[in-house]
């Protein structure tokens, strides 16, 4: 392989943010659609080198019941380990109040809900109707919001499935999703992750989208966007979404993680293969793109398979 030292070459274009935040999932959102359970100790090492390669988010693990996800049923085990992390945010996935209990417990100061655009979707996921768990959620997000002051308090991110299609129902009118994303707001979310679960977006679709969250009154600047490259759209779509002014963007690890509730769905967009468009477009990220890239590699290697994302499989050598 011939050398790629300097690269790639930073050349930057107009009308894109100086700096993105990367809100790294691989942990949670990764290793939830693993056929088996990584050892709590390799989730933590993987945490800590994922937080050594300069990723400030990364989402930890989530406090479901582990009768729906086994493969995190070690959370009240994990969040303890990595949770002095110097200057790491370590988000969590709450469902419910008792979820919030946990981790509020543990120590946890950023917590995220989780709902959907569409009915197939709510009750598939939470076997609710979208309304019954916006409904759920309210008191999760209040209480949350009445944890701690100031700096201490706890930050709540909604996140949105199926805002780009559903496999049950095909195409989501953006009026729907626009609906569901005002009730999140309008319920205390500090954020919102719009996400793409099955990988259906496209560019126009995305500015079209995110046009019509500011129509409504939903700042950019709150506004996150999560992207699966099914059809390897997710770049594409990433990109059009920095042009909008979005500067929060989902990625995961090496490319681990689906969607355990939507079998269409591959892979999340990998972070190696964002962080290299990025610096490529010279926006700042704070990531360390050589450790980054051999920490996917050592958690491919314990996973016993090649990483998914094309740039650690060309950075470390990987077969495909």
């Amino acid at each position: 392989m011939s050398d790629t030292t300097g690269l790639p070459m930073a050349v930057p274009a107009e009308g894109l943010p100086p700096r993105v935040r990367i809100h790294e999932v691989g942990p949670r959102d990764g290793l939830q659609n693993e056929k088996g359970a990584v050892p709590t100790e390799v989730k933590a090492e993987f945490i800590r080198r994922l937080a050594g390669a300069g990723l400030t988010t990364v989402e930890a693990t989530s406090f479901v019941h582990p009768k729906w996800v086994p493969q995190l049923a070690d959370a009240e085990q994990l969040f303890p380990q990595v949770r002095d992390l110097a200057g790491v945010h370590l988000p969590v996935l709450v469902p419910n109040e008792r979820g919030l209990d946990r981790a509020l417990a543990l120590g946890a100061r950023r917590v995220a809900v989780f709902a959907s655009a569409t009915e197939s979707f709510a009750k598939a996921n939470l076997n609710r109707t979208v309304d019954e768990a916006l409904a759920m959620f309210a008191p999760v997000v209040a209480r949350a919001k009445a944890t701690g002051t100031g700096a201490d308090q706890v930050h709540v991110r909604g996140y949105l499935s199926m805002c780009f299609g559903d496999p049950w129902e095909g195409p989501v009118p953006i009026p729907q999703v626009v609906r569901v994303c005002r009730a999140l707001l309008d319920l205390g979310c500090d954020e919102l992750s719009l996400g793409d679960t099955i990988g259906v977006a496209t560019p126009g679709h995305v500015r079209a989208l995110l046009t019509a969250l500011n129509d409504q009154g939903v700042p950019t600047d709150r506004v996150g966007v999560h992207f699966h490259d099914t059809y390897g759209q997710a770049l594409a779509n990433t990109l059009a979404a920095l042009q909008h002014g979005v500067t929060t963007v989902d990625a995961s690890a090496g490319g681990l993680g689906g969607c355990p509730y939507a079998k269409s769905a591959t892979g999340n967009l990998a972070t190696e293969d964002l962080v290299w468009m990025l610096h490529g477009l010279g926006i700042e990220t704070g990531v360390d793109l050589g450790r980054l890239t051999a920490t996917s590699a050592w958690m491919a290697d314990r996973l016993g398979r090649p990483s998914p994302s094309r740039t650690v499989r060309a950075l470390s050598h990987q077969e495909p």
